[in-house]
């Protein structure tokens, strides 16, 4: 069995300076929370459990809290949310992914200018949540080709159109393909990660020449899913496991040939169990 392992698999460099800092934070702290799961890897966030890390759901949890480290995970967090943590004698530790936080940046400003914001992403993720939390004025989310034909705006005002980080580079341009004809005057981020775009074109070639392809990642993880949604187009036999203990393949004998691809927050260890565990046994 040949085993093909992507090089993009694994931590981004947001994810892993987000992890870094928290386990970093650890070793002088005693009081440690993050607002939210660190990231979107149950694995992670268990371990840093074990250490100490607590983590903080909503605001009101984060108001009973007043002597405290609290670290903002790297999805972000809303201006407002920002400003709470900042108060009240509590240390702030910002670990916001840097493509994250130019986002807030491009959104505040041009809301500021008085143009309308669309956010091309899923609007119950935390990433998307902190962004549209940086607008000053009309602001609104759209995922698919049904939402954005239904999203309406004043068409006297310009509309400003972001994409949440880790969403389909294709699928956002033929999202804003399908927006343009609407008659709106639009401005165009790409805001986009690279890595995104790097790992999401390098799973689609993988998954296009092999006979199994196994997708790692967390069950909540949007760019892992959409990993999946591209693999599965080009290869039937597409797997979507969270850990070793989740992968049971029986796969044909005609199998010679396996992909390994894995999300932003997926730990090496995990990548590589995974890795081995196929090369030993098939």
């Amino acid at each position: 069995m040949e085993v093909i392992v992507a090089k993009s698999a694994g931590f981004c460099f947001g994810v892993k300076r987000a992890v870094d800092k928290v386990y970093e934070l650890t070793e002088g702290n005693d009081c440690i929370y993050t607002y939210g799961p660190i990231i979107h890897n149950e694995q992670v966030v268990q371990d840093l459990e074990e250490k100490g890390v607590s983590v903080i759901e909503d605001t009101e949890e984060l108001s009973s809290i007043k002597e405290a480290t609290v670290v903002i995970r790297s999805h972000g967090v809303s201006k407002q949310v920002q400003e709470l943590i900042e108060q009240e004698g509590r240390s702030c530790v910002d670990a916001t992914c840097p493509f994250v936080k130019r986002i807030h940046k491009i959104v505040e400003k041009e809301s500021k200018a008085g143009k309308q914001i669309l956010i091309i992403g899923n609007a119950g993720h935390p990433e998307v949540e902190g962004i549209m939390g940086w607008s000053v004025g009309v602001t609104k989310v759209a995922e698919t080709k049904e939402e954005i034909e239904s999203v309406a705006f004043d068409k006297d005002k310009e509309v400003c159109i972001v994409s949440q980080t880790t969403f389909n580079y294709n699928k956002f341009k033929e999202l804003v393909e399908i927006f343009s004809k609407r008659g709106y005057d639009i401005s165009v981020v790409n805001t986009i990660c690279n890595a995104t775009e790097e790992r999401q074109t390098e799973a689609r070639e993988i998954a296009a020449k092999v006979d199994a392809m196994i997708i790692i990642g967390g069950k909540h993880s949007s760019n892992t899913r959409k990993l999946y949604e591209i693999c599965s187009r080009e290869c039937a036999n597409t797997y979507f496991i969270q850990t070793l203990d989740d992968l049971h393949l029986e796969l044909p004998k005609s199998v010679r040939l396996v992909g390994i691809t894995a999300g932003a927050s997926t730990p090496n260890k995990i990548i590589e169990e995974v890795q081995n565990y196929v090369r030993i046994n098939f």
